[in-house]
């Protein structure tokens, strides 16, 4: 299967910028096998149809596709003669961060259960966020993940919103009293706040898909997904999701007069306006205790800063190691009783868990991504060609900013959350550069009619 095959996202030759024509001088080192399989699995991952019919779960697909992802590309590279993890500075970060969380598993509070911990969740993560960085090597199969991702949202999304109508909510005691949809039944979205986490990484790109297309009816259906979007992460009522939503929000507002689409700009304004009067007042009061703790009546915005206090005071007792890759839990319960529940906090999940400087890696981890991803920006800002991909490139830095803001109140420093988006950063930054430096940049692109 090629990429020309599933051509539905690419644009018409007379539909504006695309380095597409000129792709062939660009090697696509990646194969088309391990991308859709990588794509397979990311639907599966998100999608977990497992979940709903069990008898599916015997055949472990997830598990399959990924195999087939890492094992054909693995092949690809070898037969190549090219280097299975390349000379990316991100990867060499990343396999420091790894590195130090196996070198510190001994003085874990549970070596056992760092060890289960590590393999279990961090190690796939990291799997696919090398994968990302190398299967994602065209932008044709930046446009076709950005697509997957977008389509993905949608089940999730109708699934979010047809629980608030339905009064689908989450059992009381779970909730303290709070009426909350249930979230979608997969592993990575299965509360509220994984679920708008989830929604606010992937709302960026399809808003980045909205800028590139021309084509109308395509224009129209992003939209339409973007509404439907927005509208799923206010349906879980996340006081994170809302601050992310924001971030989103306003970043685009500067790019869109940046771009010098002000008219557009200005309906987004408008729009966000209007849609206030249609919000319940349960939401309203919702988001007050993002800065009136004390009105919290569910207590987790009090337990949430009781835990961050406590794990601040752990981390400046043990500034060099900490308790151990995913064992910040059994660290909290020693301070404060056992509650069984992790640090709500990103950073201070990885200075807890791996001491600082574990989290001193990862904050430099995300800081050279985030460079290279502005600099690639800044570097095809005056190249006609490569407009898409710029336009790509802008979407992915506003869903790692929404992260940066998200990981102060999230406890999922090492699933695939920011390590997929961080990884489609990576492979995007990398194909700027590609397509920059072999000259294709220089090419006129071709004009006509969107």
């Amino acid at each position: 299967m090629t990429d020309q095959t599933w051509g539905w996202w690419r644009h018409d030759a007379a539909a504006g910028p695309t380095v597409d024509a000129g792709a062939a001088a660009i090697p696509e080192q990646g194969g088309a096998i391990p991308f859709w399989a990588l794509m397979t699995f990311t639907a599966l991952l998100l999608l977990s149809p497992q979940s709903f019919v069990p008898a599916i779960g015997v055949l472990h697909l997830p598990l399959l596709s990924a195999v087939l992802a890492a094992g054909s590309y693995l092949m690809g590279r070898t037969k190549r003669g090219l280097p299975v993890f390349g000379a990316r500075q991100e990867l060499k970060i990343a396999g420091m961060l790894a590195g130090w969380a196996i070198v510190t598993i001994p003085l874990s509070l549970w070596p056992g259960g760092s060890v289960t911990f590590f393999f279990a969740i961090f190690f796939k993560a990291l799997i696919v966020f090398w994968l990302l960085t190398g299967v994602v090597d065209t932008p044709v199969r930046l446009r076709a993940a950005m697509w997957v991702l977008s389509l993905i949202a949608v089940p999730l999304s109708i699934s979010a919103v047809k629980g608030f109508f339905s009064g689908a909510f989450r059992a009381q005691e779970l909730t303290n009293g709070l009426d909350r949809i249930t979230g979608y039944n997969g592993s990575l979205t299965g509360n509220p706040n994984d679920l708008a986490l989830m929604l606010n990484l992937i709302l960026p790109l399809t808003i980045a898909l909205f800028l590139c297309v021309r084509r109308l009816p395509l224009k129209l259906l992003l939209a339409g997904l973007v509404l439907l979007d927005m509208v799923a992460v206010v349906a879980t009522f996340s006081r994170a999701g809302f601050l992310a939503l924001g971030v989103i929000g306003i970043s685009y507002l500067i790019l869109l007069f940046k771009r010098g689409q002000k008219g557009l700009a200005m309906g987004v304004i408008a729009a966000a306006l209007v849609s206030t009067a249609f919000v319940p007042s349960s939401y309203y009061e919702r988001l007050s205790t993002i800065t009136n703790i004390q009105a919290d009546t569910t207590n987790s915005a009090q337990n949430r800063l009781r835990d961050n206090i406590i794990a601040v005071n752990y981390v400046a007792t043990h500034p060099l190691v900490g308790a151990g890759i995913g064992m910040n839990i059994l660290a909290l319960n020693d301070a404060r009783g056992a509650d069984w529940t992790k640090v709500h906090n990103v950073y201070l999940e990885y200075a807890v868990d791996l001491g600082l400087p574990g989290v001193g890696i990862f904050l430099f981890l995300m800081y050279t991504i985030v460079r290279k991803l502005r600099r690639a920006s800044r570097d095809i800002a005056r190249v006609p060609a490569l407009e898409d991909v710029r336009t790509m490139l802008q979407g992915l830095g506003v869903s790692l900013a929404g992260f940066i803001l998200s990981a102060v109140f999230y406890p999922d420093a090492y699933q695939f959350y920011f390590y997929y988006i961080a990884g489609l950063a990576i492979a995007a930054t990398s194909i700027a550069i590609a397509y920059r430096n072999a000259g294709l940049a220089q090419a006129q692109p071709v004009t006509g009619t969107p």
